[in-house]
């Protein structure tokens, strides 16, 4: 399904029924990387898009920021009405969910690997990209969910995703976790160069009502890599 949003044409898949679960996807990722998770919580009503720049969804035709994506959030769920979500997003969709979150009602916020404070002293993006391309611990996801990953990195990506990128992650959002009011769960594995384990536990001090669970011996992808256990908390939180 197809819908227009701040002039672009966003992708996006519904299915289930029940209390509104909306998922977003990782940079250089696309729908199918959420939707392994959206079956494991099917008695909910599942949301997943494309962002815009990714999947089937079209490319900004300008430099966009967090505040961007954002507000095509908003709008976006506003065309839906869907009214206070449960949120639930990896890296860089989990920076999109904490300034969503910042200034909308969210009824739950859960994230993966989303890195928040930026420190001068170690890239975020550099991190991130020598994690995607070494991808350690994939031998455990099926072929299927292996395909997605790391689809469009920084060297296969258009000029204006590259500017885009160097936007995103650059932002520090520590004053937009600081606002955030209701309960948000943490999930990282404890070997997540990407975002290392650090970043979780500062960002939970952070938070008002925030927690932090730790997986073990598990990468940037945690999620998919014990998503049994994933998916055991996640009903409980939600």
């Amino acid at each position: 399904m197809k819908l227009q949003v701040k002039n672009q044409n966003i992708h996006y898949l519904q299915y289930g029924s029940g209390k509104d679960v909306v998922l977003l996807h990782g940079w250089g990722q696309n729908i199918q990387m959420m939707k392994p998770l959206g079956d494991e919580l099917s008695e909910c009503r599942i949301t997943i898009l494309d962002f815009p720049g990714f999947g089937e969804s079209e490319e900004p035709k300008e430099i966009w920021t967090i505040g961007d994506y954002s507000e095509m959030l908003e709008l976006f769920l506003e065309k839906l009405n869907i009214k206070k979500p449960i949120i639930i997003a990896h890296s860089f969709g989990g920076r999109v969910a904490i300034y969503y979150a910042s200034s909308n009602l969210v009824e739950k916020l859960v994230l993966f690997g989303s890195p928040c404070v930026r420190h001068q002293k170690k890239s975020w993006k550099e991190s991130f990209y020598k994690s995607m391309k070494r991808l350690p611990g994939m031998y455990q996801f099926s072929e299927y969910v292996k395909k997605y990953v790391g689809s469009t990195d920084y060297k296969n990506a258009s000029s204006m995703m590259r500017n885009i990128l160097v936007e995103v992650v650059n932002q520090d959002l520590t004053k937009y976790a600081q606002r955030i009011q209701c309960p948000t769960l943490l999930i990282w594995g404890t070997l997540d160069e990407a975002a290392p384990i650090e970043d979780a536990r500062e960002l939970e001090s952070i938070l008002q009502d925030g927690a932090l669970i730790e997986l073990p011996g598990c990468t940037h992808y945690a999620y998919l890599e014990v998503l049994p256990q994933v998916s055991r908390i996640l009903k409980k939180f939600i």
